[in-house]
Protein backbone atom coordinates (compact mmCIF):
# COMPACT_ATOMS: atom_id res chain seq x y z
CA UNK A 1 0.00 0.00 0.00
CA UNK A 2 1.47 2.85 -1.01
CA UNK A 3 2.43 6.33 1.79
CA UNK A 4 -0.98 8.18 0.33
CA UNK A 5 -3.40 5.63 1.48
CA UNK A 6 -3.65 7.46 4.79
CA UNK A 7 -4.20 10.46 3.46
CA UNK A 8 -7.21 8.80 1.25
CA UNK A 9 -8.92 7.24 4.44
CA UNK A 10 -8.56 10.20 6.37
CA UNK A 11 -9.90 12.47 3.23
CA UNK A 12 -12.67 10.23 2.77
CA UNK A 13 -13.92 10.54 6.37
CA UNK A 14 -13.42 13.90 6.15
CA UNK A 15 -15.36 14.84 3.08
CA UNK A 16 -17.89 12.49 4.53
CA UNK A 17 -18.55 13.86 7.87
CA UNK A 18 -18.42 17.11 5.85
CA UNK A 19 -21.73 15.98 3.89
CA UNK A 20 -23.45 14.63 7.02
CA UNK A 21 -22.77 18.30 8.64
CA UNK A 22 -23.63 19.88 5.64
CA UNK A 23 -27.05 17.90 5.90
CA UNK A 24 -27.55 18.79 9.39
CA UNK A 25 -26.80 22.23 8.50
CA UNK A 26 -28.73 22.84 5.88
CA UNK A 27 -32.26 23.71 7.34
CA UNK A 28 -30.76 25.92 9.91
CA UNK A 29 -28.64 28.56 7.71
CA UNK A 30 -29.26 29.68 4.35
CA UNK A 31 -27.13 28.87 1.65
CA UNK A 32 -24.92 31.58 0.92
CA UNK A 33 -24.22 31.94 4.45
CA UNK A 34 -24.12 28.71 5.05
CA UNK A 35 -21.67 27.91 2.18
CA UNK A 36 -19.64 31.07 3.67
CA UNK A 37 -18.88 29.60 6.88
CA UNK A 38 -18.10 26.09 5.29
CA UNK A 39 -15.72 28.09 3.43
CA UNK A 40 -14.70 30.30 6.19
CA UNK A 41 -14.02 27.60 7.87
CA UNK A 42 -12.07 25.41 5.96
CA UNK A 43 -9.31 28.90 5.06
CA UNK A 44 -9.17 29.19 8.91
CA UNK A 45 -7.82 26.11 9.67
CA UNK A 46 -5.40 25.98 6.69
CA UNK A 47 -3.85 29.26 7.95
CA UNK A 48 -3.38 27.45 11.43
CA UNK A 49 -1.96 24.41 9.45
CA UNK A 50 0.45 27.17 7.26
CA UNK A 51 0.86 28.67 10.88
CA UNK A 52 1.92 25.32 12.54
CA UNK A 53 4.62 24.79 9.53
CA UNK A 54 5.49 28.00 9.82
CA UNK A 55 6.69 28.37 13.69
CA UNK A 56 7.63 24.52 13.89
CA UNK A 57 10.56 25.23 11.45
CA UNK A 58 9.00 22.92 8.33
CA UNK A 59 8.17 25.53 6.18
CA UNK A 60 7.72 23.97 2.58
CA UNK A 61 5.34 25.94 0.49
CA UNK A 62 6.30 27.37 -2.84
CA UNK A 63 3.98 28.60 -5.47
CA UNK A 64 3.57 29.74 -8.92
CA UNK A 65 1.53 31.52 -11.07
CA UNK A 66 -0.26 28.85 -12.59
CA UNK A 67 -0.77 27.18 -9.48
CA UNK A 68 -2.15 30.45 -7.73
CA UNK A 69 -4.69 30.34 -10.98
CA UNK A 70 -5.59 26.34 -10.67
CA UNK A 71 -6.23 26.78 -7.13
CA UNK A 72 -8.81 29.84 -7.92
CA UNK A 73 -10.61 27.55 -9.91
CA UNK A 74 -10.30 24.87 -7.39
CA UNK A 75 -11.66 27.13 -4.66
CA UNK A 76 -14.47 28.68 -7.13
CA UNK A 77 -15.69 24.93 -8.23
CA UNK A 78 -15.54 23.64 -4.02
CA UNK A 79 -17.61 26.86 -3.35
CA UNK A 80 -20.27 26.48 -5.91
CA UNK A 81 -20.33 22.98 -5.16
CA UNK A 82 -20.89 23.95 -1.61
CA UNK A 83 -23.92 25.84 -2.13
CA UNK A 84 -25.26 23.16 -4.71
CA UNK A 85 -25.04 21.09 -1.62
CA UNK A 86 -26.63 23.20 0.36
CA UNK A 87 -29.43 23.64 -2.17
CA UNK A 88 -29.39 20.23 -3.05
CA UNK A 89 -30.55 19.67 0.87
CA UNK A 90 -32.72 22.66 1.49
CA UNK A 91 -34.87 21.26 -1.15
CA UNK A 92 -35.11 18.11 0.31
CA UNK A 93 -32.75 15.81 -1.29
CA UNK A 94 -31.49 12.34 0.84
CA UNK A 95 -28.14 12.73 1.98
CA UNK A 96 -28.01 9.33 0.11
CA UNK A 97 -27.58 11.61 -2.87
CA UNK A 98 -24.14 12.55 -1.51
CA UNK A 99 -22.87 9.03 -3.03
CA UNK A 100 -24.26 9.05 -6.12
CA UNK A 101 -22.64 12.89 -6.72
CA UNK A 102 -19.34 12.01 -5.76
CA UNK A 103 -19.52 8.61 -8.01
CA UNK A 104 -19.97 11.17 -10.98
CA UNK A 105 -17.46 13.07 -9.38
CA UNK A 106 -14.63 10.13 -9.41
CA UNK A 107 -16.10 9.44 -12.99
CA UNK A 108 -15.14 12.38 -14.32
CA UNK A 109 -11.92 12.67 -12.11
CA UNK A 110 -10.62 8.63 -13.80
CA UNK A 111 -11.97 10.31 -17.70
CA UNK A 112 -9.93 13.06 -17.11
CA UNK A 113 -6.67 10.83 -15.84
CA UNK A 114 -7.08 8.79 -18.71
CA UNK A 115 -7.43 11.48 -21.48
CA UNK A 116 -5.41 14.10 -19.88
CA UNK A 117 -2.94 13.06 -17.70
CA UNK A 118 -2.03 9.61 -19.38
CA UNK A 119 -3.04 7.64 -16.54
CA UNK A 120 -3.17 3.99 -17.92
CA UNK A 121 -6.94 3.30 -19.15
CA UNK A 122 -6.96 -0.59 -17.76
CA UNK A 123 -9.70 -2.87 -17.66
CA UNK A 124 -10.68 -2.51 -13.57
CA UNK A 125 -10.58 1.63 -13.89
CA UNK A 126 -12.86 1.75 -16.97
CA UNK A 127 -15.19 -0.80 -15.46
CA UNK A 128 -15.13 1.41 -12.31
CA UNK A 129 -16.04 4.45 -14.67
CA UNK A 130 -18.92 2.58 -15.98
CA UNK A 131 -20.16 1.13 -12.59
CA UNK A 132 -19.38 5.16 -10.81
CA UNK A 133 -21.69 6.39 -13.61
CA UNK A 134 -24.42 3.44 -13.17
CA UNK A 135 -24.92 4.24 -9.78
CA UNK A 136 -26.09 7.58 -10.59
CA UNK A 137 -28.75 6.30 -12.30
CA UNK A 138 -29.63 3.64 -9.99
CA UNK A 139 -29.66 5.97 -6.74
CA UNK A 140 -31.73 8.91 -8.72
CA UNK A 141 -34.63 6.45 -8.22
CA UNK A 142 -36.65 7.27 -4.69
CA UNK A 143 -36.32 4.65 -2.32
CA UNK A 144 -38.96 1.75 -2.82
CA UNK A 145 -39.18 1.88 -6.71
Amino acid sequence: MGNWFFYAVGAAVLYGAHQIFTKLASDRISDGLGGFVVEASAAATILIYLAYLRWFGTWNQNGSAPGVYYSVLTGICVGVGTIFFFLLFQKGGPLSSVPMILAGGAAIMAVAGILFFKEPASLSRLLGIVLALAGLFLLRAPAGE
